[in-house]
């Protein structure tokens, strides 16, 4: 199934718009084959969320942030500011992660307590867990570790801008794809940490549960 996402995630994030900016140009014109390459990450990107079912934090945010990118794009005009936009859109939303750990309420906590709840478990008692004092301090790193990816890519994005130019496109496609895998790779780990994290408070509340039992059972007896 991963191996399937993979590469339905690369046909039509990476290879289809490679391909339809690369034939588009001529007859298209830089900036609609520009346009016209999002189309098929944005119709892919709706599939999986109503395959899915992601009525949820992370699928509203997900949808929410692919209609933004949208309708950006297609008022950019040309195809250097549509370029040139994705790169304010990126940052504005590693900022608004930014903003939601100002305001206490890190977006990561509810990306697990979404991802909890697909394993069966209740969203109210995930969110109620996962802000006990003990296991708050990992959702704010992983909710951080978003928002170094949406600064880093906005960043890394205006830089291949700079260096390729429009003409370019391709090799900014392949570069931000990389760079995407990386941090995927940071999120995954910052994951299993949290997952970590929850395991080891678990078993100490369990055995804090054996101890206070115990301790019970032996005033009752003395009694």
């Amino acid at each position: 199934m991963k191996n399937k996402i993979v590469f339905f995630d690369l046909l039509f994030y990476l290879v289809m718009p490679y391909m339809i900016w690369k034939y588009g140009q001529d007859p298209l014109g830089d900036y609609y084959a520009l346009l016209l390459s999002t189309v098929p990450g944005f119709v892919y990107t709706i599939v999986r969320f109503l395959i899915e079912k992601q009525y949820n934090v992370t699928g509203m945010f997900i949808l929410a942030s692919l209609f933004i990118s949208t309708i950006v794009d297609i008022l950019s005009g040309s195809a250097f500011n549509m370029l040139q936009n994705s790169v304010y859109v990126g940052a504005g939303f590693a900022l608004f992660f930014v903003a939601t750990m100002i305001v206490k309420k890190p977006l990561g906590l509810y990306f697990l307590a979404d991802i909890a709840y697909l394993q069966g478990h209740k969203r109210e008692d995930s969110l109620r867990l996962y802000r006990q004092k003990e296991l708050l301090p990992a959702f704010y790193i992983i909710t951080g570790i978003f928002a170094l990816r949406g600064l880093f890519s906005a960043g890394l994005k205006q830089y291949l801008i700079g260096v390729y130019g429009v003409e370019g496109y391709d090799r900014i496609l392949f570069f931000m794809k990389v760079n995407g895998w990386i941090f995927s790779a940071f999120i995954a780990a910052g994951f299993i940490y949290v997952n970590l994290k929850i395991n080891d408070y678990l078993e100490k509340q369990k055995k804090q549960d054996k101890d206070d039992d115990l301790k019970d059972d032996v005033g009752e007896e003395l009694v």
